[in-house]
């Protein structure tokens, strides 16, 4: 197993591609603490999944939008689980508006939990990877619109742009500790976030029209690609993004 030994904490695991991904690194060998902002039946269940596997686990509750609870979810993780090697910045929102109408509290919460989050959160993994003297691994789910422009969805795509110039300068940073800092960027895949367009039958064939692989991703093409960025195979790979799209990006128009 790629990852045995080593612990990792995923934002935003309850559901989704953060649960697919807590899922795969157990599989791998890792131990993980899974968090979301609440305690819920999601997060209970996505629990009893990596248990499953027989690997050590527990659940953080933390709002990631929060620079205290950023720092208090490594803290408490690594007072539960003995350290911390792998972060996964999974957590993220989105809001659909014309750009003439958005709010606010929308802007806010989107630039707050895609991008604050990660930030602070890496921050206090660095800190904790820098006072045991190791290296680590910083991976974050991003987003082909990291790069891709998408109408009505512009504090998302602005989150996600400064994402990845906030994974290349920390690679170069924080590379003389031993940290490595890519990013996953997927395309459409099918999660809770994207139910809406699941039940447009116009809309998903348009879409899928446009996905050379001709077929949506699922949480396990991005939990796979985040195991390899978090394994040995990837120690020469940093400020990187590794783009999990079927082949969406290059191939993509707006209608």
């Amino acid at each position: 197993m790629k990852l045995q030994n080593r612990v990792a904490l995923v934002t935003g695991s309850s559901q989704g591609i953060g649960r697919g991904i807590a899922l795969r690194l157990a599989e791998e060998g890792a131990d993980v603490v899974l968090n979301a902002r609440e305690e819920d039946e999601q997060g209970r269940a996505a629990l009893e999944a990596v248990l499953a596997t027989g690997r050590r686990a527990c659940y953080i509750a933390a709002d990631v939008s929060r620079v205290d609870d950023c720092r208090r979810l490594v803290a408490e993780g690594v007072a539960r689980m003995g350290r911390l090697d792998i972060l996964v910045n999974n957590a993220g929102v989105q809001r659909h508006a014309a750009f003439l109408d958005v709010e606010e509290a929308d802007y806010d919460l989107v630039m707050q939990v895609n991008l604050k989050g990660a930030f602070f959160a890496t921050q206090a993994f660095a800190r904790h990877r820098r006072e045991v003297g190791q290296g680590g691994r910083v991976i974050n789910n991003s987003s082909v619109h990291e790069q891709l422009p998408f109408p009505n969805f512009t504090s998302y795509c602005a989150s996600k742009g400064g994402m990845k110039m906030l994974m290349r300068n920390l690679a170069l940073e924080l590379a003389p500790l031993g940290i490595t800092v890519n990013n996953v960027a997927p395309g459409a895949i099918e999660t809770p976030i994207n139910r809406t367009l699941m039940q447009q039958p116009e809309k998903l064939t348009a879409l899928l029209g446009q996905i050379p692989a001709g077929r949506l991703g699922q949480p396990r093409d991005v939990a796979g690609a985040v195991a390899f960025l978090a394994s040995n195979e990837a120690d020469y790979i940093t400020g990187a993004t590794l783009v999990v799209d079927g082949g969406l990006l290059w191939n993509y128009s707006e209608q």
